[in-house]
């Protein structure tokens, strides 16, 4: 069984070449992608490194040395092509797939993922959104009728759902987790308040907002040492 950890994939990423990319790289490709996006949406077609760096908030070296993993693209003196740059990084990440997902839990959270327009441009469909509520049960949100959780794998063989999110109370989300996983989904997306355990095929990544608002909160605290400092040697 693997645990998850939070903000690590379980396994490195494999592009089309099977080359391996590192979790660090994968996240920043995500980044440069946006980037990327923004700079079509402005009509631009090429981009230097160090721009795309910049956009991205990242150094050049390190842009350059993540998007060694995926092959050369860049030109010397004239940069990377735009579209081509975000076609090659969303082949990376299986972007160009077709990813149907399946929300389980249509509470607040649950709901304004359901409603996200950012999905469907990203490659991502929303196809069923689970409760067990049965007031909330047959209700519509956006296009969506929530189904019975009691019909999951039903349901999810019927819109052939791929991908899962779980919105659940800690105390559900393991039991719903494996009946996920024995549906045959193999890749999840938890923010349920939980440590979740899955069988080392499945791909499950954790986002828990309360730890990092205590990251945030251990950052900002830092970010005023020096002023503490400064006060105490004063007095």
């Amino acid at each position: 069984m693997t645990v998850t950890t939070p903000g690590t994939p379980s396994l490195h990423s494999v592009d089309d070449h099977g080359r391996h990319i590192p979790p660090a790289s994968v996240a920043r490709l995500t980044i440069y992608l946006r980037a990327l996006n923004s700079l079509l949406a402005e009509g631009i077609e090429r981009v230097s490194s160090d721009e795309l760096a910049d956009a991205a908030g990242v150094n050049s070296p390190i842009l350059r040395k993540d998007l060694s993993h995926l092959g050369s693209y860049g030109t010397r003196g004239v940069g990377y092509d735009v579209q081509y740059l975000n076609r090659q990084i969303s082949i990376a990440l299986g972007l160009t797939q077709d990813w149907r997902v399946g929300i389980i839990g249509a509470g607040n959270l649950g709901r304004a993922l359901a409603g996200y327009p950012g999905f469907g441009s990203r490659g991502f469909e929303i196809v069923a959104l689970f409760d067990a509520d049965q007031l909330v049960v047959g209700s519509e949100i956006g296009y969506l009728r929530v189904s019975d959780v009691e019909d999951l794998e039903e349901v999810l063989d019927r819109t052939r759902t791929n991908m899962a999110v779980l919105s659940v109370p800690a105390t559900v989300a393991q039991e719903l987790c494996d009946r996920l996983v024995a549906a045959g989904i193999r890749s999840i997306l938890s923010f349920a308040p939980v440590v979740l355990q899955v069988p080392p095929h499945v791909q499950l990544r954790k986002v828990d907002m309360s730890t990092e608002l205590q990251i945030l909160a251990y950052h900002a605290q830092r970010a005023h040492e020096p002023d503490l400092d400064a006060v105490s040697r004063a007095r």
